[in-house]
């Protein structure tokens, strides 16, 4: 596995931190997005089995966040240097410059788009954006965090033609059930036994129930052509 790390600009000049992760004879690209206040730190215990797995990874900073597992949040603090605002929409410039650099710079024309919290809310406007390019899914603790445009996230759902997976804490399911109710693509969803963590962070080593979340994933992942 080869790991390079390197800058990508979004539309209004903001500076984007990004690694990539290759490996010889990949499956496929997983993009990677991070939830509120944290980093493309939430990733770096999760991109070795990824990687393991066959998969190349792409893990971004977004200007919404801050810090998490001693990775500080570079296109952050770019963003407030700029004067630029942070909100959970604030970040879908950055989303999207990755989501071109992937197609125009990387040549990968299909990829997984992995969401967490908020970005994973932002999986389903972009995956009914690039329908041609996103094969799948991979939605931890998404919700009606915002309307874009005027219209429910769930909205957004109902035009997804890729499979789609969705995790969350078991307590969050009335999060996202609305939205998962609205997909007419193919969809699958893991809930823990136990309490369960929010985001993508309950794939860590050191979250109760791991295992299973990733038995789960796994399982969905092998589905994808």
């Amino acid at each position: 596995m080869e790991k390079k790390s390197f800058q990508i600009f979004a539309e209004d000049g903001v500076e984007i931190t990004a690694d990539l992760y290759q490996v010889d004879d990949s499956k496929g690209l997983i993009l990677l997005f991070h939830q509120a206040r944290y980093s493309r730190g939430e990733y770096l215990p999760i991109i070795p089995k990824l990687t393991q797995m066959g998969y190349s990874c792409l893990s971004i900073d977004q200007r919404s966040g801050d810090e998490v597992n001693d990775v500080i949040n570079q296109t952050h603090q770019f963003a407030v240097k700029l004067g630029k605002p942070t909100n959970y929409t604030d970040a879908i410039p950055d989303i999207d410059a990755t989501i071109r650099y992937a197609i125009d710079s990387l040549a990968v024309e299909k990829f997984i788009y992995w969401g967490s919290s908020y970005s994973a809310a932002l999986s389903f406007y972009f995956g009914q954006r690039y329908v041609d390019n996103i094969q799948a899914i991979v939605a931890f603790s998404p919700g009606e965090y915002f309307e874009l445009d005027g219209k429910s996230i769930s909205s957004f759902a109902s035009d997804i033609q890729c499979p789609v997976f969705i995790s969350s804490a078991k307590n969050e399911e009335k999060n996202w059930k609305p939205i998962y109710n609205s997909l007419t693509s193919d969809k699958y969803f893991y809930l823990p036994v136990d309490e369960g963590f929010h985001g993508s962070s309950a794939l860590w080593e050191s979250k109760k129930g791991n295992q299973a979340v990733w038995t789960s994933l796994s399982s969905f992942l092998e589905k994808i052509p």
